[in-house]
């Protein structure tokens, strides 16, 4: 018997298989969108999902954070497989104290990037996964200079051996008003926002309509977890980012969806508890 099939199918089709085979729980990950397509057939048979949808996840650089270290690990979260990852950062926030720093050391990581064939050798940075989400991303990036904002690095869309590119791009002078701030793009971008305080920072960080994951950049512990305490994202990260531990619950808040993989909770979330309540004689 056949456990696994791949079908190709839009939302209207996925929702009559939910709704009329003996389909007993879904797994779905995409659009905040589809999201709101699935939860509505299987809330029909009182299922609950498993959704991973959107994100825009955010680093905070704080004033005692190892800055060479933060720069390298933030840049390489936010362009790794070209910017297109779940928990991919697509904004940080840099206490103003280190902002000039930060920039400059982004600024040296991002020119190590060469585009190419991903086949070859030399290259780390490979297209986008369609000319329609480059353009997309450009749009971004065009719109939010328009308002003020500047290109530091990249910002320019190269078409290599038919496959469409976004250079690694920096943007500052960013407002979190702007689409860039509050959209996700999935590509290659890092829009950089100075902050007076950690507590600005929690407060930029929360004003999103997603919560996946969020990171502080720090060498204080209590600093951390003060941190961790009051953002609103299903996984904190201290000194790293755009990573997964199997031993802990993988989930979103908000947009970015409900339910839980990884750790025992993923098991959870795919069985249903069943008493037995016995009674001898």
């Amino acid at each position: 018997k056949n456990l696994i099939h791949q079908v190709i199918i839009d939302h209207s089709v996925t929702g009559k298989i939910i709704e009329e085979l003996d389909v007993q729980h879904v797994v779905f990950t995409g659009s905040v969108s589809g999201g709101q397509q699935i939860l509505k057939h299987t809330s029909v048979k009182f299922m609950q999902p498993q959704l991973e949808l959107g994100g825009k996840d955010a680093a905070y650089i704080a004033e005692d954070a190892d800055i060479d270290a933060a720069a390298a690990t933030v840049v390489d979260g936010a362009m790794f497989n070209s910017g297109q990852s779940c928990c991919g950062i697509e904004r940080a926030y840099v206490h103003r104290k280190v902002y000039d720093q930060f920039i400059q050391k982004s600024k040296q990581v991002i020119a190590d990037y060469k585009l190419g064939d991903p086949m070859a050798e030399a290259t780390n940075l490979g297209p986008l996964v369609s000319e329609k989400a480059t353009r997309y991303a450009e749009s971004q990036i065009q719109s939010a200079v328009k308002q003020g904002a500047k290109v530091l690095a990249g910002g320019n869309i190269k078409k290599i051996e038919g496959g469409f590119f976004l250079e690694p791009s920096l943007i500052v002078d960013v407002k979190q008003s702007m689409e860039l701030m509050q959209e996700e793009n999935f590509a290659p971008i890092l829009p950089v926002m100075p902050v007076d305080s950690m507590e600005q920072a929690i407060e930029m960080v929360n004003d999103s309509k997603y919560g996946l994951t969020s990171a502080i950049f720090t060498k204080d512990i209590a600093k951390a977890k003060t941190f961790a305490e009051n953002v609103n994202t299903g996984t904190v990260f201290m000194n790293r980012c755009d990573y997964l531990d199997p031993a802990l619950p993988w989930t979103g808040v908000k947009d970015s969806g409900c339910g839980s993989a990884l750790s025992f909770l993923g098991f959870l979330s795919v069985t249903r508890a069943k008493a037995l309540h016995f009674k001898k004689g």
